[in-house]
């Protein structure tokens, strides 16, 4: 009788752990369908505004129409369906994390939650810079690549001799391809930017070294150079920028891991549990190594 009151005791706390998730989770999808349905509303200023970099670029070509096409008959829906799901996530994020933080702040002692708030802070801010590196920078710069494979055709009536009668390439853009590409470049620069966050976090936590990183540096110029190849569209130049940028937060993430562990040692030191035998094993055994060396020679002499 006693182990099952201890077992219905147990379980009872997992049951309002349960219905709390649900209720955080029921309110964080009624934000996320109530800021949707918003976005909904103005899809049309929403898409202006992405075509911005599109625009400019043909503009600076000499092009007077910007224009995109719709290939099918419901491309248009879709595109309007697409912005109002990208827009509701990013406008009901702040919301979501809020739920997020009062689900898991109960739970948490007040150093750690001293710890995680300024990450659950960093992350959104650092998604929205790369998101904007990834508009205001770099797809000006990728769709100018993309319209310089353009080239004027030969107009039939002109005297031009026969057989020297050049087809011509002209952007006929599809509005729903547009968007996946614009909205491709910002997801992957808004995610790629969550590097130093979530190294320095698992810094924090012990999971990753500052040593460890540097080590491994070889390695993770090799992944970023596969990361830029899978998540960009097959142009050098939006390569080049994304493994410049993702090899910079690389570095970033060193020196905040870094700075990580001495704010570490130094509360260690201060509350005297921080040996400074321990502080590197590996030079530790690299002066016994000389000590013992040194001691051999006075032996020999």
């Amino acid at each position: 009788m006693t182990n099952q009151d201890e077992i219905e005791d147990s379980s009872a706390p997992l049951i309002e752990h349960l219905a709390e998730l649900r209720t955080r989770l029921i309110h964080s999808a009624v934000a996320f369908i109530i800021a949707m349905v918003i976005c909904f509303t103005v899809w049309n200023p929403i898409f202006n505004f992405l075509t911005h970099p599109l625009c400019s670029a043909m503009a600076e070509r000499g092009h007077e129409d910007c224009g995109l096409i719709l290939i099918r008959l419901q491309e248009g829906f879709f595109v309007a369906v697409s912005i109002s799901l990208l827009g509701g996530l990013m406008l009901s994020f702040p919301y979501i994390a809020y739920q997020l933080w009062r689900f898991v702040a109960p739970g948490l002692y007040k150093s750690e939650k001293g710890a995680f708030l300024p990450f659950l802070l960093a992350s959104p801010f650092m998604f929205f810079l790369g998101s904007a590196f990834a508009f205001y920078v770099v797809t000006p710069l990728a769709f100018d690549f993309f319209l310089g494979f353009q080239q004027p055709g030969t107009i039939l009536g002109d005297q031009a001799p026969a057989g020297n009668a050049v087809a011509g390439i002209a952007f006929q853009g599809s509005a729903q391809e547009y968007l996946s590409l614009t909205i491709k470049f910002i997801v992957a620069f808004g995610l790629c930017f969550q590097l130093p966050v979530l190294l320095t976090l698992m810094g924090k936590a012990g999971l990753v070294s500052s040593e460890g990183l540097g080590n491994v540096r070889k390695y993770a110029v090799v992944a970023i150079l596969i990361l830029a190849a899978l998540v960009t569209p097959p142009d050098v130049i939006t390569q080049v920028i994304l493994f410049v940028v993702v090899y910079g937060l690389y570095e970033i993430s060193i020196f905040l891991v870094r700075r990580v562990e001495t704010q570490r040692e130094a509360k260690l030191r201060a509350e005297g549990y921080y040996d400074d035998e321990d502080e590197d094993p590996l030079m530790r055994e690299f002066d016994e190594d000389l000590a013992r060396d040194a001691e051999a020679e006075d032996k020999s002499k």
